[in-house]
Formats: structure tokens, sequence, C-alpha cells
């Protein structure tokens, strides 16, 4: 299971969740753990139920949406609003239990519903802008992660071009992505789309 986390809203998380879903290529699913902001289902094009909290004992195929466009993606929208962070950690625990790799979308911030994918992933990717309060939030969400004994495999900068190198002595981890500016539907860029396909040839191998 391999979290996106990051320190804001709005810094391309869910974007991430899903360009990085798309260019892997293996069978993932995409699931979204931020009930206050539920917006995976919505960028993915599928219905907002059933929901992450839905995941029982059978496969996940039986509960997950396929994605519209990417045969291989696998879509969980968030629970609704009011679940407990222990009921999203034990359905994050049965989805990590399941036979097919799993991406989530983790709520910002650095309290205990981001800390709750984040205790359960393998390994997180955290997103930020260049802007000075993202990276520097981004910074808290890190260090939150290696706290939790998550491995931080890297930076995934969003409406860039750069790298630059003060981000990663910033968050101690390397940038792995830049992924440049486009116009909605940002995931039917070209340049986007290949941007995300170099980060999942270059993380695949062991990450999921």
């Amino acid at each position: 299971m391999l979290a996106i986390a990051g320190g804001k809203g709005g810094v391309g998380k869910t974007t991430t969740t899903l360009g990085l879903s798309a260019a892997l290529d293996i069978p993932v699913v995409a699931a979204d753990a931020d009930p206050d902001m539920p917006n995976l289902h919505a960028l993915a094009g599928v219905g907002r139920e059933p929901t992450l909290a839905d995941i029982g004992a059978g496969p996940v195929e039986t509960v997950a949406q396929s994605h519209p466009d990417e045969s291989d993606v696998a879509v969980l929208p968030a629970p609704r609003i009011g679940i407990t962070d222990d009921a999203i950690d034990r359905s994050l625990t049965r989805l990590a239990a399941t036979d097919r790799p799993s991406i989530v979308d983790c709520p910002g911030g650095a309290g205990p519903d981001a800390a709750t994918p984040l205790r359960r992933a393998d390994a997180a990717l955290v997103v930020t802008t260049l802007c000075a309060p993202a990276l520097r939030d981004a910074a808290k969400t890190a260090a939150m992660a290696r706290t939790l004994d998550t491995p931080v495999r890297g930076a995934v900068l969003t409406r860039t071009r750069s790298a630059p190198a003060a981000v990663t002595d910033l968050l101690d981890c390397p940038v792995v992505a830049s992924i440049p500016s486009a116009e909605p539907p940002v995931l039917r860029d070209s340049d986007v789309r290949d941007a995300y396909r170099r980060l999942a040839d270059d993380l695949a191998e062991g990450l999921l």
C-alpha cells in the first residue's frame, strides 16, 4: 500500500493518486481515505458509493468501481463523514490484505485522520507545490510519516517542471517527479500523463 500524502489540500494528491494508478502497468486500487474532502470519485468519474468502508473479506473487485477510462484501475471512494479513524483503519487493514496493490489518497495535514493511512502504508509519497506554506506543511507530513515508521520514497512536485535541490534538503527525500501545469482535465494532458508514466517506471519496482 502506497500513501499519497501532503500537508495541504489542493496540492495535487488526488490527481497524483489517479495519475500514478493509471500509469502503472498492473491492476491497482485507488482509494480515498479523506471523508472530509472526498474528491477521488469525482475526478475518476465514478459513483459516490460503495466506499472504502464497504471493503469486506471478499475480493476487493466486488466493492471497488472500475475507472471508466482505465481498465486496470479500481476506485474506492471515501467513507461518509462521521466515520471514525478506527473504522477507517480497519478498512485500510482489509484493503492491505487483498491481492491487489493499492494507492491511497490521504487527508491533508498532520492530524490523526492523516496519520491513520500513513500508519497502514508500506511507503509514502509526499505531494506539494513549490509555494512556501505548502512546502512547510509537506515537511511536517514527511516527518510524521517517519515517526510512524513509514518510509518516504520521495516528493512529487506539482504545477512545475523544476526540481529544486532545496526541496530535497527540506523534505529529506528525493524529488521523484515534477508534474507540469495543465488546464483541466489535467490527467488528459499528454505532458502530465508522460510525467506520471516516468514516475511509475521509476517507482514500480518494489514500491507497491
